[in-house]
């Protein structure tokens, strides 16, 4: 009989253990996934209670209103045209599920989810609609306004600037854009926002991932040298570098270069060879330490997650994968979070777009701040990444993004994909990925222009330059 006691009681310590781990695990979930599950559009109580609410306002940094709402709940946008369109995909559309969108993912904020109980009964006595709270972000909308003017016009593509000391997302641009106001003239798949939603090879932005593999995994880096024939032999397949033309004889070489010199140059046979030394199980965890196959749970923000290829890697697959093609798949936002994360010494910042909730009456409902994400490499690792960047556009492929006198640092890429209207041929992504190493200006960026025709350095590094010189002239409001 005492045995059995002495069973009865662990097994109530077991069961009472558990229950508090449950309690545990349903009080985070709740706080990681809570906005996530109010807004989701399966949310039939959610939507029932929004009819009764009057949605609150949604603010830029600097206290803009970018969205708000008649007497009615009925949502307004700003006169200004130029300002809807570039904060669109930031805002959000009360017509289209927009899920990196404040509209989205604020939801519970703006939809008075977060609202006492004296307020509600308040609103009830009075016979009036609830009101929801007033959503500031991180997004500037004279950036976004300024950006969003030098995209290529009628191409598709993204543009996201964030702050790397403190990881706030000042300006996210997808294109197509569209009208808030008239969303019957969007234009196909202008609700799809590329900046956090499409994963796409990376190109030659990716060799920064590369050569941080090298720098963790080869001993010998810093003294090594590779020989660029303008032509390297991957398995049964051939890579080559950007110019070269088999069938015309020309062949672009760089001779023996070392790795910050083929950095400079975007040199594919140099970062093949480099991933083929490195391997292919060293060469993914590089770039899971930056945050590839990683599960993105950012606070306020829905952003796909990149992906390193696991399937059919071949030594050919390999190579390209080093050069930032074969099945690589990255986001802009991702692109952009790994230029910060060499700026800021290794360490990257989580993106967020929330500043703070408001209530009705002016009451502080919630306030963020910044938050780490992951360390991607020693500060050391990042000072020599940093002085690559650098090298980038003082004289390589990135000179078009250079500002007298100001230290910008970058990475082009041009990513080859498979054109799907024509099939056999490819189309060119553009792609800058950089940061200034400015102490008062502490911003980093990435620009992608799909279907671009040229490269990176030719069609993104002069918009980088552009959006880089707004910045040191205009700052950021506080």
């Amino acid at each position: 009989m005492k045995k059995l006691r002495k069973n009865m009681l662990r097994l109530a310590f077991v069961l009472c253990g558990l229950l508090l781990l449950l309690i545990a695990y349903g009080a985070y979930t709740v706080s990681v996934n809570g906005n996530r599950w109010y807004s989701s559009p399966k949310n039939s109580y959610a939507r029932s209670k929004r009819q009764n609410v009057i949605p609150g306002r949604i603010l830029d940094r600097s206290g803009t209103v970018l969205a708000d709402s008649d007497a009615e709940g009925a949502r307004l946008y700003p006169e200004d045209e130029s300002l809807r369109r570039a904060t669109v995909h930031a805002v959000g559309s009360s017509a289209f599920n927009m899920k990196s969108s404040a509209e989205y993912f604020c939801s519970a904020y703006l939809y008075g989810a977060r609202v006492s109980f004296p307020e509600r009964l308040s609103a009830a006595l009075r016979g009036e609609k609830l009101q929801g709270d007033d959503v500031k972000l991180t997004i500037d909308g004279p950036l976004s306004v300024y950006a969003a003017s030098l995209f290529p016009t009628g191409k598709k593509g993204a543009v996201t600037v964030m702050n790397y000391k403190t990881g706030e997302v000042l300006c996210m641009l997808s294109f197509p854009a569209f009208d808030p106001r008239d969303t019957s003239a969007a234009p196909a798949g202008s609700s799809t926002n590329r900046c956090t939603q499409t994963l796409t090879a990376p190109g030659s932005t990716f060799k920064i991932v590369t050569a941080a593999a090298a720098m963790k995994n080869l001993a010998d880096w810093q003294g090594r040298t590779y020989l660029c024939t303008g032509v390297l032999q991957a398995g049964d397949r051939e890579i080559t570098d950007a110019g070269t033309d088999r069938t015309a004889g020309k062949l672009t070489q760089h001779g023996s270069v070392t790795m910050k010199e083929a950095f400079a140059q975007s040199c594919n046979n140099t970062f093949a060879q480099i991933a083929l030394s490195v391997g292919d199980q060293a060469l993914r965890r590089a770039a899971e330490d930056f945050g590839f196959n990683d599960a993105f749970l950012f606070r306020d923000l829905v952003v796909e997650d990149s992906r390193y290829p696991t399937e059919n890697r071949t030594e050919y697959e390999i190579a390209m994968t080093g050069i930032g093609q074969s099945a690589l798949g990255a986001s802009p936002l991702h692109m952009c979070m790994i230029a910060g994360g060499i700026a800021n010494g290794g360490q990257m910042m989580e993106p967020w777009m929330i500043r703070e909730a408001d209530s009705a009456s002016g009451s502080r409902r919630a306030a963020f701040s910044a938050q780490a994400y992951r360390r991607a490499l020693n500060a050391q690792q990042a000072k020599v990444l940093k002085e690559y960047m650098r090298a980038v556009v003082t004289g390589g492929t990135g000179s078009r993004a250079a500002i007298p006198g100001k230290a910008v640092c970058g990475k082009t890429g041009t990513a080859e994909l498979d054109d799907p209207k024509n099939p056999g041929g490819t189309i060119v992504n553009a792609w800058f990925v950089g940061f200034l190493d400015e102490t008062d200006a502490p911003y980093c960026l990435a620009v992608m222009v799909e279907n671009a025709e040229n490269g990176g350095g030719t069609v993104a590094a002069p918009i980088a330059k552009q959006i880089f010189s707004w910045l040191l002239n205009n700052g950021i409001s506080p």
